[in-house]
């Protein structure tokens, strides 16, 4: 896991830049630059993940058959299921995401769902204490349950604690997406989940393969186009790197726009603009008893982009 660069002043002049791979000591200028670089490409790394975790998510969301497909069970009924993103009230957390049953099927088991694209020591120990508390806030009638844990690679998982031994045993599965079939012989939901991690040298055969295989197969309208949408989504979000022509030649980019999928992932993942930052403070520093004026000159904005604020939050 990342760790933010910490700033620390120093008596002979200069700070010291810390972080969890080095420590070193730099003029003022110099630890700006670095500073900046690096918080760059933490937040483009930070927002790339969040891109992919949001449509995984909306995917098995809006297409529940394909995690049941990847989990080995393909004659599951979806139906019977929902699949939410469950708050743990006082513990400042939220499930991933969780297929539950409806009423009248609590004799199917629970699906915890995680998505994981980097090491983290802790994850295992975090799953497993929020799963409990999740069962005692809730208290679900079901009686079976797994967790399934879905890595981009298997470099990226952890060994788990032998305390947890019977639970892996019994209730956790993990699926690597790098390594699951790539024969032509694949089922379409197969290659979606393995599009989330191919390289944009193979991104696009495989993008181009799944579109016409869509196309081909699906002879209901609304699920062609939805399965289409994520085809495109995962491509568009996953691979900025593609040159305009590429992504041009395989996606029907001014239809993909104009869908609610698009929509909906775009205000998931949209980065704050720098202004939306600052207004954010404008309610902390009203509570100091700051001025519109004082405000204006702290944040560096002017006093009419102030006011209006207020105004739009007071509607």
């Amino acid at each position: 896991m990342y760790v933010q660069p910490v700033l620390e002043p120093v008596t002979q002049g200069g700070w010291r830049y810390i972080t969890h791979r080095f420590k070193t000591y730099c003029t003022f200028e110099k630890l700006q630059c670095i500073a900046s670089q690096e918080n760059r490409l933490y937040s483009s790394l930070l927002l790339e993940s969040m891109k992919t975790d949001v449509i995984f998510y909306e995917l098995i969301k809006e297409l529940p058959q394909i995690f049941f497909e990847l989990i080995g069970k393909p004659d599951t009924n979806p139906n019977i299921y929902t699949f939410t993103a469950p708050e743990i009230k006082q513990q400042s957390f939220r499930l991933d995401g969780l297929f539950s049953t409806i009423d009248g099927f609590e004799n199917e088991p629970l699906y915890f769902v995680e998505l994981q694209t980097y090491k983290d020591e802790e994850f295992y120990e975090r799953l497993f204490g929020e799963i409990f508390v999740y069962f005692r806030q809730y208290q679900p009638a079901n009686s079976d349950w797994y967790v399934i844990v879905v890595y981009d690679r298997r470099s990226n998982e952890t060994p788990v604690h032998p305390r947890y031994r019977f639970l892996i045993e019994q209730h956790l599965r993990c699926i690597y997406l790098n390594e699951l079939s790539v024969s032509k012989e694949y089922s379409l939901s197969i290659g979606i989940a393995k599009l989330f991690i191919e390289t944009p040298k193979k991104c696009t055969s495989l993008a181009q393969q799944l579109i016409n295989q869509a196309q081909e197969n699906l002879h209901d309208e609304n699920l062609q186009k939805k399965v289409l949408a994520f085809i495109q989504a995962i491509v568009f979000y996953k691979f900025p790197t593609l040159s305009l022509e590429e992504i041009e030649a395989m996606l029907d980019l001014d239809e993909f726009k104009n869908t609610r999928l698009y929509k909906s992932i775009l205000a998931k993942t949209r980065p704050e603009t720098e202004l939306e930052t600052k207004l954010k403070l404008v309610p902390k520093c009203i509570q100091k008893g700051m001025s519109i004026q004082e405000i204006a000159e702290f944040l560096e904005l002017d006093v009419e982009t102030i006011r209006k604020y207020l105004q739009e939050q007071s509607e």
